[in-house]
């Protein structure tokens, strides 16, 4: 068949086929225009998860952090997410490479409740009083029309009338990285405005909190590594030497982190 008349023949037999676009018939063909229900008993199940995490983790944080009103705690960091984006049909929008939206769901409100969590400590950490805190993530659940993940940080802090960025960041499986391109997004931030992002890193599986400037990280850090569970991705390998506080221990001050803020 010649080759002019090929894109012509392929255009056509789709047609027959009844799709006027490849974007049409690619998700006939892998059926991704079949949307599963969403599987309410399931979601429920993984935020009563959630709820039980944050009470064990409430427990053992260092005192002056915990939670004594722990319900309350769980009824705004946890029950008031989880019905606002069922509510605003977010759901439809937690996809990443496949997973069902129950586990995403479960992933981002985990991490959105350590989070929240740990946020007075986060504050005493940068000496800032913790209302100073701005949430600048477009994870926001607030506003289903702008809700998204994208590679922007989480927090703002004003420190001395400086703007410092926090990439909070939360690892429950023992595997501590940062993704490259939240690496690339801090070092266009600092390149572009001169603001400076940290990556707090917390680490439930082992009970440890890390500090890293990501806008610092050198594209010839030996802690690039690829992971291979992650398609093969490009990840900056958070090592033992970042993690600088146990969190049931007091926490380490400022200085202390050495991140030349």
């Amino acid at each position: 068949m010649a080759g002019d008349n090929l894109g012509k023949y392929f255009r056509d037999y789709r047609h027959r086929l009844g799709f006027t676009s490849q974007g049409e018939a690619k998700n006939y063909l892998a059926a991704k225009d079949i949307i599963p229900e969403v599987n309410i008993p399931y979601l429920h199940d993984l935020t009563a998860r959630i709820r039980e995490m944050i009470e064990k983790i409430n427990g053992l944080i260092y005192t002056k952090y915990q939670k004594n009103e722990i319900e309350a705690f769980i009824s705004e960091a946890v029950k008031k997410p989880y019905n606002k984006i069922v509510a605003g049909g977010l759901i439809s929008k937690l996809n990443n490479q496949g997973r069902r939206p129950e586990g995403v769901l479960f992933s981002w409100l985990r991490g959105y409740a350590v989070c929240e969590l740990f946020i007075h400590a986060i504050a005493d950490i940068f000496n800032v009083p913790v209302n100073s805190i701005t949430k600048i993530g477009d994870d926001n659940w607030n506003d289903p029309a702008t809700f998204k993940r994208t590679p922007r940080a989480d927090l703002k802090i004003l420190r001395g009338g400086t703007e410092v960025l926090i990439e909070v960041q939360t690892g429950f499986q023992d595997a501590n990285d940062v993704k490259e391109h939240k690496v690339r997004e801090a070092c266009r931030v600092f390149d572009s405005q001169g603001v400076k992002t940290v990556c707090v890193h917390i680490d439930i599986f082992n009970g440890q909190v890390a500090f890293v400037r990501l806008d610092t990280i050198e594209d010839t850090d030996v802690s690039w590594v690829t992971r291979q569970q992650m398609e093969g991705q490009s990840v900056f390998e958070i090592r033992q030497n970042y993690f600088k506080w146990r969190f049931i221990e007091a926490p380490p001050s400022l200085d202390e982190l050495e991140l030349d803020l």
